[in-house]
């Protein structure tokens, strides 16, 4: 699972050179222009080595254009379902074309076949994300967190 694939992107692990690069700030080749992005910077302080649940690249056509990944390993929640947190985000450059739709449908792939249910965090403005959380089932409203984020869930299947 070190590199999920569909026919558009493909999601390999964060090295710890990615990862070095990232937190001091560096561009290497093979990354968009405006990557990483500030989000990136915060979520490299959550990375962890070899964990298939941490921080992936979105790739495409060769070029890395944002991140995803889980801010942990799965835990039961209340009910006793396995469930993790995503979070995703992409250079202004790449929004708009279904990526990360695509990107995140891929990873929901691994985690229904694990079954893991997965939550996401969402600022209610945030139009373009919660039109991909939506298209990607995300369909159990949980109110907001104390950030005043809409906290959606999807469901295993």
């Amino acid at each position: 699972m070190a590199v999920l694939r569909s026919a558009r992107v493909e999601l390999p692990l964060w090295s710890a050179d990615d990862v070095a690069a990232i937190r001091a700030g560096e561009r290497r080749p093979g990354w968009h222009p405006q990557f990483p992005r500030e989000d990136d910077r915060d979520v490299a302080s959550l990375w962890r080595e070899g964990d298939p649940w941490s921080t992936r690249s979105v790739v495409v056509d060769g070029v890395v254009v944002g991140s995803i990944g889980f801010f942990a390993a799965p835990e039961p929640a209340a009910d006793g379902q396995l469930e993790a947190e995503v979070g995703y985000g992409l250079v202004e450059d790449a929004r708009g074309r279904g990526l990360m739709t695509d990107a995140l449908a891929t990873v929901l792939r691994v985690t229904d076949a694990q079954g893991v249910r997965v939550r996401a965090s969402v600022e209610p403005t945030n139009a373009r994300s919660l039109k991909v959380l939506a298209a990607c089932g995300f369909t159990d409203l949980r109110g907001s967190d104390e950030d005043g984020h809409l906290v959606l869930a999807r469901p295993v299947r």
